[in-house]
């Protein structure tokens, strides 16, 4: 049975590149793995995307197949609220080790990397990003994490290093 990771965070916190590199880092060690991106999932969909409603439902139920695999991981990157992390962990198997790991940085650095994506729509707005990051630190609280990553001080690499500790130490 897969381990399930859960990566989530408010926009621009340093998800994707987390997720990426721990995906990378877990298949070089042998690992078989899949890394599952809510944005990836959405993009499918742009321009006629319904809603995020319905990109987080697709997003759910792939984790759910990956999951039902022969895989030894699946990481899932993209949630940004407790409740979204809430209805990650229930589509884990029965008996899968899930690990919740919340990605945060500070508004100035989420918003200076926003300006440098040129993939970002609606989160390169100062005051939409302010606003996620006013509501984080309660969502980061109802999720209660495993891990918590502070981007601005932490690396990716480092970030790797302690998510895959973190792993080491609930062996799926």
């Amino acid at each position: 049975m897969p381990c399930l990771v859960v990566v989530a965070g408010p926009q621009a916190s340093g998800k994707s590149a987390l997720a990426s590199a721990l995906g990378a880092e877990l298949r070089r060690r042998g690992e078989r793995v899949a890394v599952v991106e809510l944005d990836a999932i959405a993009a499918m969909a742009v321009p006629t995307l319904p809603g995020w409603a319905e990109a987080h439902a697709v997003f759910e139920e792939v984790v759910r197949l990956w999951a039902r695999t022969d895989l030894t991981c699946v990481v899932a990157e993209g949630s940004g609220t407790g409740a979204e992390v809430a209805r990650l962990v229930r589509v884990a198997p029965p008996g899968a080790a899930v690990l919740t790991v919340a990605v945060t940085t500070d508004l100035a650095t989420a918003h200076a990397r926003a300006q440098e994506d040129p993939t970002r729509g609606v989160s390169k707005d100062l005051a939409f990003l302010r606003g996620v990051y006013d509501r984080w630190p309660q969502e980061r609280s109802a999720m209660a994490p495993d891990v918590v990553l502070d981007t601005t001080a932490t690396d990716v690499t480092a970030g790797v290093a302690r998510v895959v500790d973190a792993l080491a130490a609930r062996p799926c």
